[in-house]
């Protein structure tokens, strides 16, 4: 799934961009980093779709694109293989990029990244994945938040300066709220056949017209998250960079209020495109 895997390099470039601030920045660290957070993105879809097609839920009546074991391109077992193969590179990636911050994986530091690390694994695998998953109870959201937003920023950032100032929640919990909107979006676009199934998300629970109202408050609040940052650093108007996609954003919430159903499924992309652009552009601003 390209058009999502801008979403989670987002977090990590922001968080490198910070580093870079700082005079930290280490082109080793963030191509590991990169390297480890698409290897988890790549898991999180794979398992995704095994769990779905296990559940009966992607199915003919499902709006988004045909997937490769619904198309018949690849079977469920040439799926699970590949979830195993994506679970094997997050560790290779992840402790390579543990060891090369830290030096070695017998300290404090260490040990919290490789639990962290741990936790990122089992979380994409469970989303859809197995009986005890979380993304049919409806916590998918928060989830996303956490590993999308404030583990990805806030981790990239730890791994290269070695320090974790309590400001920088902030643009973390950005990039959590827009990550979380991408999800939204996807499950406001399948409330009917997910409910279907039994799959609770957010939008099957509380429905399209409070999710929508939810959509604009999590785009609307990553704004008003990064702009207290910016004032808290007091970079002037190059640290508001990010209101450039301000236009972007407003035409895409105005879609969003407009369509449903599979006329949602273009804004995925745009979404998650504009966050990654939302996130250079805090960086960029941050270091000029």
């Amino acid at each position: 799934r390209l058009r999502t895997l801008p979403l989670s390099l987002s977090g990590v470039i922001l968080g490198c961009f910070y580093a870079l601030s700082k005079n930290s920045y280490q082109p080793s660290i963030f191509l590991l980093a990169l390297l480890t957070t698409l290897s988890l993105q790549i898991l999180s879809n794979i398992s995704n779709e095994v769990g779905d097609l296990e559940k009966g839920t992607d199915n003919d009546d499902r709006l988004g694109p045909i997937r490769s074991a619904q198309s018949g391109a690849l079977t469920i077992q040439n799926l699970k293989n590949a979830m195993w193969l994506f679970v094997g590179f997050s560790i290779v990636f992840g402790v390579s990029l543990i060891i090369n911050a830290f030096g070695t994986l017998l300290s404090i530091r260490s040990t919290v990244m490789l639990v962290m690390g741990t936790l990122a694994i089992i979380a994409s695998i469970k989303y859809t994945f197995g009986k005890k998953n979380y993304g049919y109870i409806g916590l998918g959201d928060f989830f996303v938040f956490i590993f999308f937003g404030l583990v990805s920023t806030l981790g990239v950032f730890y791994l290269s300066t070695g320090r974790l100032p309590l400001r920088f929640i902030l643009p973390a919990a950005a990039i959590g709220f827009l990550s979380t909107a991408v999800l939204n979006v996807n499950n406001m676009r399948d409330i009917k056949n997910d409910a279907k199934f039994n799959k609770r998300t957010m939008a099957v629970r509380l429905g399209v017209k409070w999710m929508k109202i939810y959509h604009l408050s999590l785009v609307v609040g990553a704004f008003i998250l990064m702009g207290r940052f910016a004032i808290i650093l007091n970079n002037g108007l190059l640290g508001f960079l990010f209101c450039l996609t301000i236009p972007i954003f407003y035409m895409h919430l105005s879609k969003v209020f407009r369509f449903k159903g599979k006329e949602l499924d273009n804004q995925l992309k745009v979404l998650s495109i504009s966050t990654l652009v939302f996130a250079i552009l805090s960086g960029i601003g941050t270091i000029l």
